[in-house]
């Protein structure tokens, strides 16, 4: 699964990891995060996100 980079502050949002502190299980993908799902460092939105090279 590819690993998606905040385009603000440069968080990295790695799917093997998840975002367990907002609910986010281990092994969700990006696309699959919930519609509502905001940068937990920076409070970007989704569309604020890029897939790493």
């Amino acid at each position: 699964m590819d690993k998606y980079v905040c385009n603000i502050c440069g968080y990295v949002y790695d799917p093997e990891a998840g975002d367990p502190d907002n609910g986010v299980k281990p092994g969700t993908a990006f696309a699959n995060l919930p519609d509502d799902w905001v940068c937990p460092v920076c409070g970007a939105e989704k569309v604020d996100f890029s897939k790493e090279d």
